[in-house]
């Protein structure tokens, strides 16, 4: 199979050849072994503009990103839009922010602010997707790509989940709001030829959600089952995601929503992915998970073995499962367990 082919197996729960593989956020230095140079990622983006231009840094950007993907012989990409030019530097003017106290009016500004000003389409920070074809061709490669489309997590937001219980409706009226830039986002992606997106986003920790399932129900569900129909209208495959114990609102989390996959499955916070794959595994594809966070980043190379051939047996069957990491390979996984992940997965497929 070639990768399409093997990722259109595992989102339709067909059985591929083998399970699909990537990664969904590659960091240096453990990026910039593999390459063999610096990857222009991060706060290094800045500085080669400065050296080398806007266009030609996010070309590089992208012919990263791929290089990256065929040394590690990845199935697909995940690759949010990219920085946009430089503006002209305007004289500084100081102002004081004056923080809201109260967190309604806090997010009755947000709402006001949201609602006024409706998501604008500019070009420039989608450069790195026609850029990212050009590169694939280059090599020879045909990956899908997913994208993220992040607008209804909680994450540490203190006067929203406050809000939530103070007075609802502006939450609703927030919600609604992203839902509709959203939609424009995602509509975006979808005429640069994206095939998946990312929804969602973080509202649990490793102890559970930190809103309640009820508010998780009432807030956020419906949203992102609004963007889930919307996707699949166009014939692409929503992914909600968010890390931590989602066991108390799994059901609404995938079915509830609608989606077709679940990413940052947190192996840490009991999210095992054995145990998914027979609850869901007809219908949801499960993207993960390896736990980057612990075993990767602190085992050794047979744990890190023995961790990714666990995973893979779990998730193999009836498609269904795409091989990543449950979050970010950052600077606290040595280069060797990183890379003894594929050493596993290569002696479990049997592959040369």
């Amino acid at each position: 199979m070639k990768s399409r082919e093997r990722i259109d197996a595992a989102l339709n729960h067909r059985q591929p050849d083998r399970t699909p593989i990537f990664e969904y956020v590659l960091q240096p230095p453990v990026a910039d072994v593999i390459l063999g140079r610096q990857y222009i990622y991060g706060d290094r983006f800045a500085p080669y503009v400065e050296e080398n231009g806007w266009e030609k840094a996010v070309r590089q950007m992208a012919r990263d990103m791929v290089e990256l993907a065929v040394k590690l012989q990845h199935d697909m990409l995940y690759v949010p839009m990219n920085p946009p030019p430089p503006s002209p530097k305007q004289p500084s003017q100081i102002r004081e922010e004056v923080p809201f106290s109260d967190p309604v009016e806090d997010i009755r500004k947000r709402v006001e602010t949201t609602e006024d000003s409706p998501y604008c389409i500019s070009e420039e920070p989608f450069f790195i997707y026609p850029c990212l074809k050009e590169s694939m061709n280059e090599f020879d490669i045909d990956l899908p790509i997913l994208a993220p489309a992040y607008a209804h997590g909680v994450w540490t937001d203190t006067a929203l989940m406050q809000t939530m219980v103070l007075e609802p409706e502006l939450v609703h009226r927030l919600y609604a709001a992203r839902t509709r830039d959203t939609i424009v986002l995602i509509d975006k992606y979808h005429s640069l030829g994206i095939e998946m997106f990312g929804v969602g986003g973080d509202f649990a920790g490793t102890r559970g959600p930190m809103i309640s399932p009820a508010a998780y129900r009432r807030f956020i569900m419906p949203e992102i089952r609004i963007l889930s129909r919307h996707i699949h209208s166009l014939g692409r495959f929503a992914v909600n995601a968010s890390d931590g114990n989602l066991w108390p609102v799994i059901e609404d989390f995938l079915i509830g929503c609608e989606v077709d996959g679940y990413i940052e499955i947190d192996f840490f916070a009991g999210m095992d992915i054995g145990k998914l794959k027979g609850l869901f595994g007809d219908t949801i594809t499960l993207f993960g998970n390896l736990d980057c966070g612990n075993i990767l980043s602190f085992g050794t190379i047979e744990d890190v073995k023995e961790h990714t051939m666990q995973i893979l047996k779990k998730g193999w069957g009836n498609g269904g499962h795409i091989l990543c990491a449950s979050n970010a390979i950052t600077a606290s996984i040595p280069i060797e367990n990183y890379l003894a992940v594929y050493q596993a997965y290569r002696e479990f497929f049997n592959l040369n």
